[in-house]
């Protein structure tokens, strides 16, 4: 009995000790937190005025965004978009043209009679959005005028997210290369297009393209990769048709 009692005590001192310790460190964080906070209001009563003014700062770049936004780069896009319907009637002329196509391209892209060009309107506009179907307009008119080197300066300047106008304008650039017998450049970007937006009809088109020009670099394996995606993917397209022999002529390649 005299054990048990000797180790009963113990036992109960020795939680009283961890009671304390807890206690002790219970009342040490709590310090501490008002330590902590005691500080952060000294630092703020001390920089008050440096903090209420770049609140105000902050108000100021807000409200003068806001201002721009509204006063500065709304109408500049409006008068760019207005600009761009000039050049763009000659450009539309030029695509149904039986002849003078180069000349009604001409006008679309240096304008006329006191109106804005393409040219103009991309450098005039830069950074709005008519600024930059500017250089769409352009880079396709010096295609059509087998101005291949200009074609691919303003083309790719132009950048879409449009599900077709996108690779359209990346295709385009893969047939500027293609027209000057840079093939492996317009692999490239034929397979740019291909990725750029998935849809039935860029993708299959530059799918082809690309596997054409990798036939003509003779490499085979890579052609019969692009030819077989049509076919699983875009077997209803144009260009899935009569794959196959495609295909087939890339596979048994020597």
């Amino acid at each position: 009995m005299a054990t048990y009692k000797k180790k009963y005590k113990a036992e109960s001192k020795q939680v009283e000790n961890q009671i304390d310790e807890s206690e002790f460190e219970t009342a040490g964080v709590l310090n501490t937190l008002d330590e902590t906070a005691s500080k952060s209001e000294q630092w703020i009563e001390k920089n008050n005025k440096p903090l209420f003014l770049a609140l105000i700062a902050v108000v100021v770049l807000f409200l003068a965004y806001m201002g721009y936004t509204k006063y500065v780069v709304e109408p500049n896009e409006t008068k760019a978009s207005n600009e761009l319907a000039f050049p763009r009637k000659y450009f539309n002329e030029a695509s149904i043209a039986g002849s003078g196509v180069d000349s009604l391209l001409t006008l679309g892209l240096e304008g006329a009679d006191g109106n804005y060009g393409f040219l103009d309107i991309a450098d005039s506009f830069s950074g709005t959005d008519a600024g930059n179907l500017a250089n769409y307009y352009a880079g396709v008119s010096y295609l059509q005028m087998k101005k291949y080197d200009k074609a691919i300066e303003h083309l790719s300047k132009f950048d879409s997210d449009d599900e077709l106008l996108g690779p359209v304008s990346i295709g385009a650039i893969g047939d500027a290369f293609a027209d000057i017998n840079q093939s492996e450049d317009a692999l490239s970007y034929y397979e740019k297009a291909a990725n750029k937006k998935s849809n039935d009809f860029t993708t299959p088109l530059y799918l082809f393209k690309a596997g054409q020009i990798a036939m003509e670099l003779k490499n085979f394996g890579k052609a019969e990769t692009l030819f077989t995606k049509i076919k699983e993917n875009y077997s209803k397209s144009d260009q899935g048709r009569d794959i196959e022999k495609y295909i087939a002529a890339a596979k048994y390649a020597n």
